[in-house]
Formats: C-alpha cells, sequence, structure tokens
C-alpha cells in the first residue's frame, strides 16, 4: 500500500494497515470438515485483493452495489471489503430471508453483483431471476449441488478470485490505487432496518460513521487487541458488523465463525471468546436452558443451585449499589462458585469471556441479574442503524440494571418535549438511500431523531421507555409501555414470545407464543400426550403452566400494567408469514391484523 500516505480513513486502508503491522497475527478462524482454518492479517488482505480485482474483472464500477446472501464465513468479511476497495458499496441480505425479501432488498439497492453462499440462497435469486435485471453475476462460495444449473451469471468464489488474480498480474499495482481513492465520506455499506412498520430502508454509512464508531465503541467498552470474539449474528446487521468487522480491524482482534446460530451453545463452548455479544433472545434462552436442566436434576443440586442464584442476586444489588460485600459473604460466594458458578460458566459457554453485552433490543432486568448472579456481567447497550451501531453503553463497573449507560465519546444527546431521544455526530448515517422524505425527517433541524422514548437517571444513565408509537394508552388514561411487559413475561423458560396490548381498553392483554423445546420437555416429564405445537397448546395443563408464569410476571409490574388475560398462539410467529422480521422483531400491526378474532375474543 505504497499509495496510502497519512491515517487510515476507510476500511480497506484499515486493513492494508493491519496487514502491514501484523501480518502474521491470526485474523479469522473457521472451521473446515471439522478442523479450525486460520488466516492471518496478510491472508485477510491477499483474499480481499483477489476479490476486488475479480469483481472489477466482471465490470463493478464505483458507486455500484454488491449484495451479500449468506450465513456468516470468511467470504462475507471478503466480498465486502473488496467492494469497499473497489469504490463500490455492500449490501447485506438476511440469509433466512424469503425470495420475495430478498428480491426487494436486491432491486431497491439495484445490486449488480450477488454473493449467494449456496444452491438455497442461488435458487431464492433464481425464482425471482426475471425481476433483477440490473443483477450481472452472482458469486457463489459453496457450489454442492449447482452443476446442473446453466444460468450464464453464476460463477464459483474460487473462479471469482482466479479472474482477480489475472487481472491484478496485468495490471500491477491498481489495487493499491483503487484503495487509495477510497473516501472518508463514501459510501461503504447499506445496512437495510428490519422493516417492523414497512418496507426495510437501506441506511447509508459511510467509512467516516465506520471508524468513528470503531474508536468510540473500543473505549466506551473496554475491549482491546488481545481479545477474541466469535461471528454469529447475520451480519448484515450492525451489532455483528461492530464485533465482527469494524472493531477487529480497528483493534486487531481475532474473529471465530461460529457453525451456525443453531449451534451457537456449543460453539461458545469450543471457542471460549473473551468478548460476546448477545442480543436479548440468546441471554433468555440461556438462561432458559439452565432452568430447563436444573429441573432434571435430583432435589439437593436443585436446592444448591437455587441458594447460590438467590445470593448471588443479592450481592449483586449489593454490590451495584455500593455497598460492601462481608467476609461470610465473600467465603460463601467463593463456595458457590467453586459449586456451581463455575460449571454454569462452562456450560454456556462463557466462562473467558471478560466483556460480555446485550443490545439490539430491550432486556429484562431480571435476566441480566440472572448473570450477574452467575458471575457474567452482562453490560447493556442500546444503538441503532441509523447511528451505526452502539449511541450508549454501560462502562465496566458502572452497571445500572434497566438503563443503557452512558453515550458513547464523540456524540451529543438531548430529549425532546416528548421525551424522544434525540442525536447528533460524526457516527449518524447519511440517510435513507432513494428515500429523501424519510431521510428528511429522521434528521430533522440536524438531529436524528430515533423514535425511542427515553428518561434520564440521576446519575447521567439512560433509561429506554419503548418505541414512541408502540406505547399505548388504556381506555383509563395510563400509559403503558408494552415492551417491558413483554419482557418480563419472557423471563419465563416456558415463553418465547408475547405481544401486549391494551390501546384504549381497559385492561391489559397478551398473546403469548410457548417455547415449543421446553414445554414439550415438561409436557413428556409429565406423561402427556401431544402431536405438534397446536396440540400441544392446547392442552389444559399448559395453559395451567403459562397463567402461573403470567401471574409470575405480574408481581413485578405495576397494576395498571399486569397481564389480566391471555390467549395463547396456535402456532409459532414466522418470519416467511411476515409475522416477524429477519431479526425475529414482531410485525405487530401484522399480528393485529392476523390475530384480530382471538384478540376480540379477549376483549368480549
Amino acid at each position: 500500500m505504497a499509495l496510502m500516505t497519512g491515517p487510515a480513513d476507510t476500511l480497506p486502508k484499515l486493513l492494508a494497515e493491519r496487514a502491514a503491522l501484523h501480518p502474521d497475527a491470526v485474523a479469522l478462524r473457521e472451521k473446515e470438515y471439522g478442523i479450525w482454518q486460520r488466516v492471518t492479517w496478510r491472508g485477510y488482505l491477499d483474499h480481499v485483493r483477489r476479490a476486488c480485482m475479480g469483481f472489477t474483472a466482471l465490470g463493478l464500477v464505483p458507486g455500484d452495489k454488491v449484495a451479500i446472501l449468506s450465513e456468516n464465513r470468511r467470504e462475507w468479511l471478503y466480498a465486502e471489503l473488496a467492494a469497499m476497495a473497489a469504490g463500490a458499496v455492500g449490501v447485506g441480505v438476511y440469509p433466512t430471508s424469503p425470495s420475495n425479501e430478498v428480491q426487494y432488498v436486491l432491486a431497491h439497492s439495484g445490486a449488480t453483483i450477488v454473493v449467494a453462499e449456496d444452491q438455497e440462497q442461488v435458487d431464492k435469486i433464481l425464482e425471482v431471476g426475471d425481476q433483477l435485471p440490473a443483477v450481472r453475476h452472482v458469486v457463489v462460495p459453496e457450489t454442492k449441488g449447482l452443476r446442473s444449473y446453466k444460468d450464464p451469471r453464476l460463477l464459483s468464489w474460487e473462479e471469482l478470485e482466479a479472474r482477480g488474480e489475472r487481472l491484478a498480474a496485468e495490471r500491477p499495482g491498481r489495487f493499491e490505487e483503487l484503495v487509495a481513492a477510497t473516501r472518508a465520506d463514501d459510501v461503504a455499506f447499506l445496512i437495510y432496518t428490519s422493516g417492523t412498520t414497512g418496507f426495510p430502508k437501506g441506511a447509508m454509512i459511510s467509512h467516516r460513521s465506520i471508524l468513528g464508531q470503531a474508536r468510540a465503541a473500543a473505549e466506551a467498552t473496554g475491549i482491546t487487541g488481545t481479545d477474541t470474539v466469535v461471528s454469529y449474528l447475520p451480519l448484515c446487521h450492525v451489532a455483528e458488523q461492530i464485533f465482527s468487522v469494524y472493531l477487529p480491524l480497528q483493534l486487531g482482534m481475532t474473529v471465530s465463525f461460529a457453525e451456525g446460530i443453531r449451534t451457537i451453545q456449543e460453539d461458545l463452548r469450543e471457542i471460549a471468546p473473551s468478548v460476546f455479544l448477545g442480543v436479548p433472545r440468546i441471554w433468555e434462552k440461556m438462561q432458559a436452558g439452565i432452568q430447563v436442566k436444573i429441573q432434571e436434576t435430583g432435589p439437593l443440586r436443585r436446592r444448591i443451585f437455587e441458594r447460590a442464584i438467590e445470593r448471588g442476586r443479592r450481592l449483586t444489588r449489593q454490590r451495584l449499589s455500593g455497598q460492601p460485600i462481608g467476609a461470610v459473604d465473600r467465603l460463601l460466594s467463593g463456595l458457590d462458585y467453586l459449586l456451581v458458578r463455575r460449571a454454569l460458566q462452562n456450560f454456556v459457554g462463557l466462562r473467558r469471556a471478560r466483556a460480555t453485552f446485550s443490545a439490539a433490543a430491550a432486556i429484562s432486568p431480571d435476566v441480566l441479574l440472572f448473570f450477574h448472579a452467575m458471575g457474567i456481567a452482562v453490560r447493556e447497550g442500546y444503538g441503532m442503524t441509523e447511528c451505526t451501531g452502539f449511541s450508549f453503553v454501560q462502562r465496566e463497573g458502572e452497571v445500572r440494571l434497566g438503563t443503557v449507560g452512558r453515550p458513547i465519546p464523540g456524540l451529543e444527546f438531548r430529549l425532546a418535549d416528548d421525551g424522544e431521544l434525540l442525536k447528533r455526530g460524526e457516527t449518524v448515517f447519511l440517510g435513507y438511500f432513494r428515500d429523501e422524505k424519510a431521510t428528511a425527517e429522521v434528521l430533522e433541524g440536524g438531529w436524528l431523531h430515533t423514535g425511542d422514548v427515553a428518561v434520564l437517571d440521576p446519575d447521567g444513565q439512560l433509561r429506554i421507555v419503548d418505541r414512541k408509537k408502540a406505547i399505548f394508552v388504556t381506555s383509563g388514561g395510563k400509559n403503558v409501555s408494552p415492551s417491558l411487559v413483554e419482557n418480563a413475561l419472557k423471563v419465563s423458560p416456558y415463553i418465547k414470545e408475547a405481544v401486549v396490548l391494551g390501546e384504549g381498553e381497559k385492561f391489559v392483554s397478551a398473546l403469548v407464543q410457548i417455547d415449543f423445546e421446553n414445554v414439550g420437555q415438561w409436557a413428556t416429564e409429565r406423561k402427556l400426550a401431544y402431536t405438534n405445537f397446536r396440540s400441544l397448546t392446547a392442552l389444559s395443563e399448559v395453559q395451567e403452566l403459562v397463567a402461573a408464569e403470567v401471574d409470575r410476571a405480574n408481581q413485578g409490574l405495576a397494576p395498571v400494567e399486569q397481564v389480566r388475560k391471555f390467549r395463547l398462539l396456535e402456532k409459532e410467529l414466522d418470519h416467511d408469514d411476515n409475522e416477524v422480521t429477519a431479526t425475529m422483531k414482531v410485525r405487530r400491526k401484522t399480528i393485529y391484523e392476523k390475530f384480530a378474532p382471538l384478540i376480540r375474543e379477549i376483549y368480549q
């Protein structure tokens, strides 16, 4: 990178700088046939160089879009950075998206090249191929099952890199020229929002915002280059971009790819990362897994576990409030670690984790308290795609349950008269792609309007109340935050999802989706017969089980927030049915329409 002068101000320049400083350090780890394959920073840059020149050989020019439709893997990162190095823009597409959603993102972004992981993803594109005239090439890392496919747009990842190598030999120094031409204010990436209220919007993120986020997040979280992280959340989500791309490039961290989000528990035990980000559903699932496992043990072990966790909760509350912990409690806590906490930390794969975070959605303080009691000090953060990730995060030693901490360095914020959180700073995005009206609305007055209602604690820590549009008013004139009630319900290992209702009504109610795995196991242990999800929810014993869990949740809620009635959903909420987004956020409008008869039954 002889042509680069001054500090790196784009991601490709930062990669080149990292490869020059630590060429033989391990940057990426991924399993192939059960064996970990390691990629050094020099190797990382070499793959990006070949892919960038390969894209150029296919006709990619600055400003073009390269879409990536894949689970997390090395080629995801190569493709993203190769596109940026060519002056083009990366576009992430959720691999769980059905073909109609894939078609929307590819058409809206105008992607000319798509990296599609395997046959499953290729089929989604070919299914709507006649509606995607802009797509000229489809690059496939896993070509198994594609031998009989005759579409001329298809080529393997190996062929892409081979073309890139040939062009690089013909035009030595061209890659370095392309990278040197990238600018801080260029659009680096299009991140599509989850689309809970309509079509997803493409947030334009610049290199300046990304590097600003990387520097600020590193300072606020205390993460360093010696840390290791596991990549498992979708890379088209800004949260995973921070931990798999931005921070590793900024600090030199090693990224290990999990085999899949379904195997994350086993992967964590093997990888044992020092840094871990979990969305609330991951933490809830971990807690539920522990609770169900404990119920299978004998009375003595169960009693030891319950006492250790209860003591852990009490000592956590004391510690977080600044109260001293006595010598006897310290001794008993040490015994709890030897007998209980160490085994639990090993069970979830986080015994070596020194920095753990929950972000991307609200989480119940009770869930966080459970993990603190286990000795895993989860810190909550808050951010959004339009702010390139983290905006607020709890600092080490400053955890206040229920808050999201303080702003990251360089971010200004204020609360509007109606409580809406407004932000500005270099991490704020450039706007929505091809949507000037929405851009003008969200950036009105030079501030990013988050749509989230918040309150500021006296000690400067922020509390997020809920989405402004989600808060409803009962017929008695009381404001209710549905996410607060929903999170209280989802603490139960038997409740996977809850949708709280009550707009204009006399009381709060909920549609509840059971956790099929945990409730199924509970029913099997009691020799209750069922055949599928619907028949399981129909059991009177299951209705009673959930009623008891709702009553438990109500004990921690204000009277106006308590769930007076509920109905069990007879099916799991599904992305393919447009009931949840790719990030498993509930599409409330769809739920209200689809389950209108059930809702009417509640309020009759």
